[in-house]
């Protein structure tokens, strides 16, 4: 089974920068895509980027686009979300996810993903 560990949260202030790691154990050989997803209270989760794990494809949202990255370092199993210019609409617990198939261009939803991590909370004030 594979486990994810998500951290790197924090509170911040608009324009600030984090970033956000995700650490897989277990049979990672089996990971195909891993990505980030986020949601604010009383809001649904939502996708914010993804990365094929063997070509480092990437995909995100629109509402990122610009202003976060996606990468990967698989000799430690690790994956990243770089954020930049965060702003206070960005506050939302974030939660890696992982699956072990490639995803076509798209809509994407939780219920894609296998693999969770317990999320981490950011909170950007204004």
């Amino acid at each position: 089974q594979v486990q994810l560990v998500d951290s790197g949260g924090g509170l911040l202030q608009a324009g600030d920068s984090l970033r956000l790691s995700c650490v897989a154990s277990g049979p990672t050989s089996c990971i195909a895509t891993m990505g980030w997803f986020r949601q604010a209270p009383g809001k649904e989760r939502e996708f914010v980027a993804e990365i094929r794990r063997n070509s480092g494809t990437t995909y995100y949202a629109d509402f990122v686009k610009g202003r976060f990255t996606i990468f990967r370092d698989n000799a430690k199993n690790t994956m990243y979300l770089q954020m930049n210019s965060l702003k206070p609409g960005d506050t939302a617990v974030y939660y890696c996810a992982a699956l072990g198939t490639y995803l076509q261009i798209g809509r994407r939803v939780p219920s894609q993903y296998d693999y969770w991590g317990q999320g981490t909370q950011v909170t950007v004030s204004s």
